[in-house]
């Protein structure tokens, strides 16, 4: 790739360029072309070797096209986190050295989504920095605005990514609750059909035992009838008898006392 004196570049971890001039130095003895580089954000010069654009990464700025889609990259939800540190860190650091918007845009993202969790490490924080400043500085230079107006479109776009993030995971989990319940129907629903016709004569039996059950137990919670009651009722039978041998005895006396008097006369 080459560049032309006035293309404003991007220069991996150093953020936005403007190519100021081409010329050649001499090196240990071997000559050289080199892009002289002036760095925006903090006004120093980089030299660049012509031959080794592509090795660091040199890119031009964003058009205006990209501007938009960068702000619908950071607002769509996607956050990529690992819960490693040694493997999160690598990977933002791979996707800082490329370069690209983009990367630096996801590693915006997740860290920014990690950060409202936990502290971040001292490491991951000024990763997080330098991510944000160069992207705000990139887009402030490409659309012409004042920085702390694009930093406001930058925390907008996050907000809108989070929230959206947050409804995904929402849904994700009421799906997963309905997955479950039809589930766990269709095996009752299964179990019912396995049963075939004998559930219904099974329920219709069970109900008979269990209306001959809660007649046992009110047969046996029935009060016996007192003892008193009964020895009543045995004196009521009792007193006809007696009455009835004594009548007789009477009877056989008055038969039988004139005789013994005859006798004893």
């Amino acid at each position: 790739m080459t560049f032309q004196v006035g293309d404003k570049v991007i220069y991996p971890n150093h953020g936005l360029g403007i190519v100021e001039r081409v010329e050649e130095k001499t090196i240990l003895g071997t000559t050289c072309g080199f892009f002289h580089l002036r760095i925006v954000s903090n006004d120093t010069t980089v030299f660049v070797p012509v031959a080794n654009v592509d090795g660091v990464g040199l890119r031009k700025a964003i058009t205006d096209e990209e501007v938009d889609r960068l702000f619908e990259l950071l607002g769509d939800g996607r956050i990529d986190n690992h819960q490693n540190w040694k493997g999160r860190f690598k990977d933002n650091s791979d996707k800082m050295r490329t370069g690209s918007i983009y990367d630096m845009a996801d590693v915006l993202k997740s860290l920014t989504f990690l950060s409202k969790s936990k502290s971040l490490s001292f490491r991951e924080k000024r990763m997080l920095d330098r991510a944000k400043a160069l992207i705000i500085s990139e887009v402030s230079e490409v659309v012409r605005e004042k920085a702390g107006d694009i930093e406001q479109k930058v925390e907008t776009a996050l907000e809108k990514c989070f929230t959206t993030k947050a409804r995904k995971v929402a849904m994700a989990a009421a799906r997963a609750q309905a997955v479950k319940i039809a589930a766990k129907a269709a095996g009752v629903a299964k179990v019912a059909a396995k049963a075939g016709p004998k559930a219904g004569k099974v329920t219709k039996v069970a109900k008979v035992a269990k209306v001959a059950k809660v007649a046992k137990v009110a047969k046996s919670a029935t009060p016996a009838r007192p003892k008193a009651v009964k020895s009543a009722k045995a004196t009521r039978v009792a007193k006809p008898i007696r009455f009835a041998k004594s009548t007789k005895a009477v009877k056989v006396a008055r038969v039988t006392a004139p005789r013994r008097a005859a006798r004893a006369s």
